[in-house]
């Protein structure tokens, strides 16, 4: 007989590579008599995309009731990161298991799913007739302001509807608003509206007020929704209409294949002669045999997260500011693997390993121009506007910017595409236009025209190095700050084209053929 269980031991983000912090996280339940078991058991993570949330599971074969996991035979595991999951077409990974040499151990199939939670929207129009007259000189300037109701009774303000000038017969505008903002998903909580007289002094006066609940609501324009404004001569306000619209999580488009299999990620790195030779240990791109420097900290740091939503693990490698053989011409967007008609490295160590290449056969040159590359990504996000691909594209540099105006304006341009920049300064140097680029305090602006997006984020890598010298927290810090937005640009982006993600793919069957010794 063969029982099997399966144990998942979690690693905190942070400390990845630190054995004597694993969490072992749960075990399954035992299956008897199987070798192609269905675990029933679930595990809630909290998932952070900017974040790499190693996991490792371990399958045995359970001989007793004893918890010792030595008294029972090791059958075999993997390892992965949450990320790999999520980003795995409609969140399913399988691997297959290792540990024991010379034997092959089977499969496992790990699965991922949002937790269900109100991420309704709901889109409504009232109007209302024959409302007091507050105005001595006029009618009334009614405006609605809606409540929802707490589990102590008080009343917290969700909604201000606009003001109606000079009407006892108001017809709002249609708005939309969460579910869970008007009764935190209790569809039979009480919602209150009031009614008021819009001043221009701020002293509006009440016309009256009346309750509802999101489930009458959900009736839609009818009688039942007709409401009587509670006043001495009652008016009436009416729903006019009502419909419900989920809101769409960063998740749904990765479970939709919006990225996991066309996510496209440019690295580009500068190449500034003010650097030094990098076979000198002075250049910030000095290759020390015992350390990375910090243009390949910076990479592996954010590369390794981004390639888990990538099919093929093809990223197309660029290089500015350097002179290229044989005719030493300047160049500001050159592939490092010195291919021009396939610039595209296999994963983040073959970006490693071309840049790596590149910096025995380039000239180090200035300026540090950021428009090309920013243009050059722009221009394959603008044949993609559909949803089915996002763009992004990370800049580590160590240089001033030198051309802020053209690199201002290819950013607005680029504002309105399916695409995010993430830059990432190096050394010592003032990255003052750096932060301006970055649109968190206000948004970058080109000949007078706004960017449409926030699509910029900038960081100086010094200020995560951690004091202790260790390399491995100081780039998950980075990882962290750098790759936190990236899910709201995406969402940004979608919504503003009202794009809804694409169907989850078919699931397959989680139990293996009977003749096959998997998990």
């Amino acid at each position: 007989m063969v029982a099997l269980s399966t144990v998942f031991t979690y690693f905190p983000c942070l400390f990845s590579l630190f054995p004597l912090v694993r969490i072992q996280f749960g075990r399954t339940e035992v299956i008897d008599n199987t070798l192609n078991p269905d675990f029933v058991r679930k595990y809630i993570l909290d998932y952070f995309f900017e974040e790499k949330q190693n996991l490792r599971f371990d399958v045995y074969d359970i001989d007793s009731k004893s918890p010792d996991l030595a008294k029972h035979d090791f059958l075999g595991q993997v390892f992965c990161t949450l990320g790999e999951i999520v980003g795995s077409p409609a969140s399913r990974l399988e691997k297959p298991l290792v540990g024991i040499p010379g034997k092959t151990c089977g499969t496992i199939i790990l699965s991922a799913e949002e937790l269900g939670n109100c991420r309704d929207y709901a889109s409504m129009q009232f109007c209302a007739n024959k409302l007091d007259k507050k105005d001595f000189f006029g009618k009334s300037d009614p405006f609605m302001v809606f409540y929802r109701s707490n589990e102590d009774g008080t009343f917290t303000i969700c909604h201000k509807t606009e003001v109606v000038k000079n009407t006892l017969n108001p017809v709002w505008e249609p708005f939309s608003i969460p579910v869970r903002a008007l009764c935190n998903g209790d569809y039979e909580r009480t919602i209150k509206i009031e009614v008021y007289d819009w001043d221009r002094d701020g002293s509006h006066d009440f016309i009256g007020e009346f309750t509802t609940s999101y489930k009458e609501l959900c009736r839609g324009q009818s009688q039942l929704n007709v409401f009587e404004v509670i006043v001495f001569f009652p008016p009436q306000v009416s729903l006019l209409s009502f419909n419900v619209e989920s809101e769409h999580t960063f998740l749904d488009y990765i479970k939709g294949g919006s990225l996991s299999a066309c996510w496209f990620a440019s690295l580009t790195l500068t190449f500034p002669v003010s650097k030094g030779n990098p076979s000198q240990s002075t250049s910030l791109h000095y290759m020390n045999p015992y350390q990375m420097n910090a243009y390949a900290m910076a990479l592996k740091a954010v590369g390794e997260i981004i390639q888990d939503y990538d099919s093929d693990k093809m990223f197309p490698a660029l290089g500015f500011g350097a002179k290229l053989p044989p005719d030493w011409r300047v160049s500001h967007e050159f592939p490092l693997n010195g291919n021009v008609e396939n610039p595209y490295c296999n994963g983040i160590e073959g970006i490693l390993e071309a840049y790596h290449q590149s910096l025995k056969t380039v000239q180090l040159y200035g300026p540090t121009n950021f428009a090309p590359i920013v243009n050059h990504v722009a221009k394959y996000a603008e044949a993609v506007q559909d949803g089915s691909q996002y763009f992004v594209l990370l800049i580590i540099t160590d240089g001033v910017i030198s051309d802020m105006a053209q690199t201002k304006e290819a950013i607005v341009n680029a504002a309105k595409l399916p695409m995010s920049i993430i830059i990432v300064g190096v050394g010592q140097a003032e990255f003052d236009a750096m932060v301006e680029l970055d649109g968190d305090d206000v948004r970058i602006s080109s000949r007078g025209k706004l960017a449409e997006r926030d699509i910029v984020q900038f960081v100086p890598f010094r200020d995560y190095m951690d004091r202790t010298g260790n390399h491995v927290l100081s780039m998950a810090r980075l990882a962290k700050d750098v790759l936190a937005e990236i899910p709201e640009q995406l969402i940004s982006y979608m919504k503003s084209r009202a794009i809804k993600p694409n169907p989850v793919p078919p699931a397959y069957s989680t139990c293996a053929p009977p003749e096959t010794e998997s998990v």
